[in-house]
């Protein structure tokens, strides 16, 4: 057992030892995990007669962040990696005396072990691999009783193990930053020497000699992986002597740039009267010069071979490779570089011009050949032109788009309807997407004139419906008026070729008449909506475009500027700046002389006007709170209005504004909190 290292009088002693020593290796301690040491000390850690202090491991400075950590946790898994040779005499061939080994010294700062490995070289005749199992290794005597440590260690040094010397060259960048930050001073690297008989091997003898069967190797693995699925695309024709009347046969030639195969396919025509078959040219190399007749089999091979007896005795052959190929037939293939668009090439005895290619193409040979004009060649005939389509005139069944459908085919198919235009244009959350016109019909007769009507517009198909107000003893039943449906404008002739025309929301503006299946409407105003919507999108409705009215605006009144001005100031004798919309509207009408309409006045008056916030129409905060209740599927009004009668004790219809929160939030009310704020201060 090793004595405890505590703070009382025997550590007063250790003041006598060198201070880069751990107070764990005086007290049985390995890496600060305990050890048990045959060779202990005295007491207080004092040395007995004939000790001497061993270095058994490195010893980290705290800066490497060692302050509590031991080794084998702080550095696991990491290894410096040192590379070195050593010689190794050959006394038994006079043709190299020494051999240079390469291997790699690896050290693990964990334990500080050490293994030694050589890199194995193929055909060397030598057991290589690991020449020093990972252990600690001792110094060479006289320090054979101390370890190897990570300071024993620099670039163009030498070590010892186990008699056999190893000189350090180099070491990898992670191996010079842990030793500079130790405050190691790095050697410069040395060179790598040469093995003197492997270098004389390579120089002399594998450089001049042939083997004595030379085998040829086809590798076109790196070919098929770099350029696998790269195909170049060229459209061809061919003047078939035997088919005169047909004109030139269409073909398209690919070229596989993996293993430099070709492969033709024939384009038919309609009606050709020819056979389809899968390819005109089945994939595979393709000769230059090929004769109408292919070779024989066997005759064009990889290998040639001789026979060495001239005739095989006893059911026995002896063969040779002929290494010079005397009897070889030699043939050419088309490469990529033959082909080219003007080209002709040589199918087996057919002249194929190429005419055109692919983008792919063009980008291949621009980047590899520097090739940059393309210019196809035209071998086509230009089609005739389509003659003209005489539509006959509407014959009054079905519908027009109906009877066109009749006349554009055998097989009468609906028409289609625009689906682009109604999944932009369809209604979407709080956008309806659907303008309204409040309108009057144009009429002398005393009864019609005060009848009110609201058309709506319908964005998404065009269509257009009519709904009448319902007035108390006025003597006519209101309601629906119009159904709805596409309209068509007034003045057109029934039975024309030439598709009607019907209204669109262009058309549709406060001022504007209309008339529908001959009924005439002035539109005399619109909601908030329409006008908010065509003061948005004022590229497609110029009664609301501001700039255009202003440029307008501008062209008429440019020589009146001083009689506008005094108008003005006599229409705001309190210098308000600020004059009524009856003022300025009846200014417009009589400066413009009835040059503006009616929507075209509005839109100024919106852009120039000015609002109270206050006054904020609260018909537009009730639409939106009675949307988010339909969606919520609120159904408990009666409940609720039970609840605010019997709050309301006085019977005077009105709440404070406390108890009208607490009774939304005890119902949960499903409305934004800033909705409901802003309704219960209105």
């Amino acid at each position: 057992m090793c004595l405890p290292f505590d703070s009382g009088p025997a550590s007063q002693n250790s003041s006598i030892f060198p201070e880069r020593f751990h107070r764990s290796q005086l007290c049985g301690f390995n890496n600060d995990v305990p050890m048990l040491f045959e060779d202990k000390r005295g007491i207080g850690g004092e040395l007995l007669p004939g000790q001497t202090v061993k270095i058994t491991n490195s010893v980290f400075p705290e800066a490497m962040g060692r302050s509590s950590a031991p080794s084998w946790i702080a550095f696991d898994k990491q290894v410096l990696k040192f590379d070195a040779y050593f010689d190794e005499e050959v006394p038994e061939k006079h043709q190299e005396p020494y051999r240079i080994r390469h291997c790699n010294i690896y050290y693990f700062l964990e334990d500080d072990t050490i293994q030694v490995t050589e890199p194995v070289v193929k055909n060397s005749g030598i057991n290589q691999g690991t020449i020093v199992r990972r252990h600690q290794i001792p110094l060479p005597p006289p320090h054979e009783d101390q370890f190897y440590t990570m300071y024993h260690f620099n670039i163009n040094t030498e070590v010892t193990f186990y008699g056999r010397r190893y000189k350090i060259i180099d070491c990898d960048l992670y191996t010079k930053n842990f030793l500079r930050k130790i405050g190691i001073r790095l050697n410069p690297p040395a060179c790598r020497p040469d093995d003197p008989y492997t270098t004389e091997r390579e120089q002399k003898h594998l450089a001049s000699t042939n083997p004595f069967h030379p085998y040829e190797r086809f590798d076109t693995l790196k070919q098929f992986l770099e350029f696998d699925g790269q195909v170049l695309g060229f459209s061809g024709v061919w003047n078939d002597p035997e088919s005169q009347l047909s004109g030139p046969r269409e073909l398209v030639l690919r070229y596989y740039l993996s293993d430099d195969t070709i492969d033709i396919k024939e384009i038919l025509p309609d009606n050709s009267g020819r056979d389809v078959v899968p390819f005109f040219l089945k994939r595979n190399k393709l000769p230059k010069n090929a004769p109408i007749a292919p070779y024989h089999p066997g005759t064009i091979t990889n290998y040639t071979l001789l026979n060495v007896l001239g005739k095989p005795e006893k059911n026995k052959s002896y063969y040779i490779r002929d290494v010079l190929q005397t009897g070889a037939v030699h043939q050419e293939f088309y490469k990529d570089s033959d082909l080219k668009i003007g080209a002709v090439i040589n199918v087996w005895g057919r002249q194929v011009l190429l005419c055109d290619c692919d983008e792919f193409t063009k980008e291949h040979y621009r980047k590899k050949y520097g090739i940059v004009d393309f210019t196809p060649i035209q071998y086509k005939t230009p089609p005739p032109p389509k003659p003209e389509r005489i539509i006959p005139p509407y014959n009054g069944f079905g519908s027009e788009e109906d009877s066109l459908s009749s006349c554009k085919g055998v097989v009468v198919e609906p028409a289609h309807k625009d689906y682009r235009q109604f999944l932009m244009k369809d209604r979407y959350g709080m956008d309806s997407n659907i303008l309204r016109f409040r309108a009057k019909l144009i009429t002398d007769s005393p009864i019609d004139k005060d009848r009110k009507f609201i058309i709506s517009f319908f964005l998404s198909d065009d269509t257009i419906s009519v709904f009448e107000h319902t007035e108390r003893n006025s003597g006519i039943a209101g309601g629906k008026f119009l159904e709805r449906g596409r309209i068509k404008k007034p003045g057109q002739e029934l039975f024309k070729s030439e598709p009607s025309e019907y209204y669109k929301a262009q058309d549709l503006f406060v001022g504007a008449g209309v008339c529908f299946h001959g009924h005439k409407f002035l539109l005399v105003d619109a909601d908030e909506y329409t006008f908010n919507y065509m003061e948005r999108n004022a590229n497609e409705f110029p009664m609301a475009d501001i700039h255009v009215i202003l440029n307008k605006l501008k062209n008429i009144t440019e020589s009146n500027a001083k009689e506008i001005r005094k108008t003005f100031a006599t229409a705001d004798p309190e210098h308000t700046s600020v004059i009524g919309y009856d003022t300025f509207r009846n200014w417009i009408v009589s400066v413009t002389g009835g040059g503006f309409s009616e929507h075209e006045i509005i839109t100024l008056g919106r852009h120039y006007g000015v609002r109270d916030d206050s006054q904020t129409d609260l018909s537009v905060l009730f639409s939106m709170a009675q949307e988010k209740l339909k969606k919520n599927a609120f159904e408990y009004f009666e409940h609720l209005m039970s609840v605010f009668l019997y709050n309301d004790r006085e019977k005077s219809g009105l709440l404070p504004y406390e108890t009208c929160r607490t009774v939304f939030k005890s119902f949960k009310l499903p409305l934004p909190d800033d909705l409901l704020e802003t309704l219960l201060t209105r």
